[in-house]
């Protein structure tokens, strides 16, 4: 308790309420003027909300599928670690559930998903499935903390699938919808869920990491070369599934699928293609698996680090290389939809995809990022002290 009551007074705590604060503020600026306010138009109608909506979702699904994992198929080792890989799941899937009510612009009208939702919309499922999910983490960390071994047992039978349902329904948002190239998929689903396990579970080693070094967490050496193997077997299958959906898009006769892997490869979205490719999956693996030797800590977040900003890269360019062209060719274009093009009727068409996140867009999600750690660092105050306690 005393540890929990220190934490209000740590400045990063204050640091980061004021953040979140100042978040709120521009959301509430966003709510008066429109979604006009941000980099979003009706070309690109998706931003960097939506991009965070998939990081997020992703890092939550990992973390639960380790969590259930351990109990599913009786991995000893891993089953000390399912409570702050829970409490990690949990915050991540609130910052994902709240970056897609900020998406969605008029607050006030929400409750329309409820009374008017078309269950025939993969967006419908992904509410549906989210707000399941949301109940059993809550339940996983409330069976966790009281020590109801069996209730944990079966609750991670339902959580597991419900894991990785989550975020294939999010990638089925993307892969049925046949009116974007580069979108439309068969393995889309599974390329979201190896991405959701090694981002999440990258997540979860840097918050062990933290909180072992604050004294929360007892994390040993075994366990830590566990997750290290077990984190360059996700990387290694989420490399293999992303070059299978390459070599597709790559193969001569689709002019469409080749001009979004042109626009991927050597385009806008290059940049995070790349680093995706290099700094997120080969240079983390090489790190992982060249040392014979049990890999450092630094060496570790180093890799963690790696994955989690390369799988965010991913989202970037799987979301924007799509939106560059237009699905409509007829001149002169897309009305932009901008409070610019309002001003100016001459210059509202856009005949290419543009977008660059305003500064209200990006301080509503730095305030969102910053209330999911600081509600992390108070569940795992008071969950992981009264554990440790015990």
């Amino acid at each position: 308790m005393n540890s929990t009551k220190a934490l209000y007074g740590k400045p990063i705590v204050w640091a980061l309420a004021a953040i979140a604060a100042v978040g709120v503020g521009c959301w509430v600026y966003q709510l008066v003027g429109g979604l006009a306010v941000t980099g979003m138009s009706n070309v690109t109608s998706w931003g960097l909300y939506i991009t965070n909506f998939m990081f997020f979702v992703g890092l939550s699904a990992g973390g639960l599928i380790v969590a259930s994992s351990a109990h599913v198929f009786g991995v000893e080792k891993f089953k000390g670690i399912a409570l702050p890989a829970v409490i990690c799941s949990t915050v991540c899937i609130v910052c994902a559930a709240s970056f897609v009510l900020i998406d969605l612009g008029g607050i006030q009208r929400v409750w329309r998903i409820v009374t008017g939702a078309n269950f025939a919309s993969p967006l419908v499922w992904d509410m549906c499935v989210i707000t399941i999910y949301l109940v059993i983490n809550i339940l996983d960390i409330v069976f966790i903390v009281k020590k109801k071994e069996r209730a944990v047992r079966r609750l991670s039978f339902v959580a597991l699938p419900v894991a990785i349902l989550v975020h294939s329904v999010t990638a089925w948002i993307f892969g049925l919808e046949i009116a974007r190239e580069g979108w439309y998929s068969a393995i889309m689903a599974p390329i979201f869920v190896a991405s959701a396990c090694d981002s999440g579970l990258a997540l979860l080693i840097l918050s062990l990491v933290g909180l072992r070094k604050v004294k929360l967490f007892e994390l040993s050496a075994n366990t830590v070369a566990s997750l290290s193997r077990l984190l360059a077997t996700f990387i290694a299958v989420d490399a293999y599934l992303i070059g299978c959906e390459l070599l597709t898009m790559a193969y001569p006769g689709g002019q469409e699928a080749a001009t979004v892997l042109a626009t991927m490869t050597t385009g806008a979205t290059a940049p995070f293609f790349w680093f995706e490719i290099i700094g997120g999956l080969l240079v983390p693996f090489l790190v992982l698996v060249a040392s014979r030797k049990p890999i450092g800590t630094a060496s570790l977040v180093f890799s963690c680090v790696l994955v989690v900003m390369g799988v965010f890269c991913k989202r970037v360019w799987l979301l924007f290389s799509s939106f560059i062209t237009p699905n409509i060719y007829a001149a002169p274009g897309v009305t932009a939809g901008t409070f610019e093009a309002q001003q100016n009727p001459i210059g509202m068409w856009m005949a290419t995809g543009t977008y660059a996140p305003t500064a209200i867009e990006l301080l509503v999600t730095l305030g969102v990022i910053a209330l999911g750690v600081l509600i992390w660092m108070i569940l795992s105050r008071k969950l992981l002290g009264k554990a440790s306690n015990r």
